[in-house]
């Protein structure tokens, strides 16, 4: 019930939030959807992973790519089966979401900017304020992962589906070029993957 009428106050009375990496503006419905059980520092398991794969080879691909940011087999492939989750669940490209790690955070789960945004995906703390619960911690991996996707994905359909500019958005930089070039790249020559439309 708080956060139905957080999130009712926020529609109408809505406040703009500066950040140098990200900036709040209010999220679109459809995007807040979320159960608190979801919300922790667990892996998602194989079983829930299964269910939305549509490749068997997916997991094994990507896991010797990102062999060389996380060594250990188990830690690799139950962060590869999150991202997928959370990128899937969003609407949101998986390896999209492993190149946006990967220029954020390089897949440092501590990570912490010189602006204060934490984890893989580097969510800006005011974020738990405004779409979150105070108990949500941004390093636990399946919370930072759920919040980036869903910021990402708003920003996504603010855009109209201009990748470009939503990435723009997501980095604090619309407008300029570089951040969401990073992206593309990565996307393009270590992420990609048969199917992909980049």
């Amino acid at each position: 019930m708080y956060q139905l009428i957080a999130v009712l106050l926020i529609i109408l009375f809505p406040v703009t939030v500066h950040a140098s990496i990200q900036r709040y503006e209010h999220l679109i419905i459809s995007t807040q959807i979320f159960t608190q059980t979801e919300i922790n520092d667990e892996a998602v398991t194989y079983q829930e992973y299964a269910k939305l794969a549509t490749d068997v080879t997916w997991l094994a691909t990507m896991s010797e790519r990102l062999k060389r940011f996380k060594s250990n087999q188990y830690e690799r492939e139950s962060f590869l089966r999150t991202v997928y989750y959370e990128a899937t669940r969003a609407g949101l490209n998986p390896q999209l979401v492993l190149s946006v790690i990967q220029v954020e955070s390089g897949f440092r789960k501590y990570a912490i900017s010189h602006a204060g945004a934490r984890g893989y995906m580097q969510i800006m703390p005011f974020w738990v304020d405004t779409i979150g619960d105070e108990n949500h911690n941004l390093f636990h991996l399946r919370v930072n992962l759920r919040y980036g996707c869903m910021i990402l994905r708003h920003y996504l359909n603010k855009e109209n589906g201009d990748l470009f500019r939503a990435l723009g958005r997501y980095n604090g930089s619309l407008g300029q070029s570089a951040y969401p070039q990073l992206v593309f790249n990565l996307w393009h020559n270590t992420w990609h993957y048969f199917g992909d439309t980049l």
